[in-house]
């Protein structure tokens, strides 16, 4: 079961590009100092995850106005989501959940990611959004079992109007 509004997030340790190289971000070290939009995406370089994150990346302003940092998650690794980042122009911070222990403590993986086209990897992660308040107490969740479904963004930004 995926976790839900009201529960304490999971913490993770995951390793980011930054401009210096590898970065571990741990989500208990950032939590309390602004309320944080975690985004699980099942893979970068395919079509609906890069229109999310170039959507986002467009207005991290409007997010950074509701005192929220947004994280974008996916089983790649870190160096291919920079990759995808740069040739995308995706700009929020991504992580990489290589092992997919972040996956599995959310709740969130596929047994098995879209079969019907061959591909069969297990704990990609489903298309989620999870809002963290500042004392690290999830405000908004959801889970998507299609890929190709959206998290709700408005519902989101008006979550965190009401957290502002």
């Amino acid at each position: 079961m995926s976790i839900q509004v009201g529960d304490h997030a999971p913490d993770f340790s995951l390793v980011g590009l930054g401009e210096g190289g590898p970065e571990v971000v741990t989500l208990s070290k950032i939590t309390g100092e602004q309320n944080i939009l975690i985004l699980f995406v099942p893979m970068a370089f395919t079509g609906v995850c890069t229109q999310e994150f170039c959507d986002i990346s467009a207005g991290l302003g409007a997010y950074s106005d509701l005192n929220c940092k947004v994280l974008g998650i996916s089983g790649d690794n870190p160096f291919a989501q920079a990759a995808w980042a740069e040739k995308e122009g995706i700009s929020l911070q991504l992580l990489s959940d290589y092992d997919h222990k972040a996956t599995e403590s959310y709740g969130i993986a596929y047994d098995q990611f879209l079969p019907e086209k061959n591909l069969i990897m297990g704990g990609v992660p489903k298309r989620s959004a999870f809002l963290i308040d500042k004392s690290g107490v999830v405000q908004y969740a959801q889970v998507n079992d299609s890929p190709g479904d959206l998290p709700d963004f408005e519902a989101i930004k008006a979550r965190l109007g009401e957290l502002s």
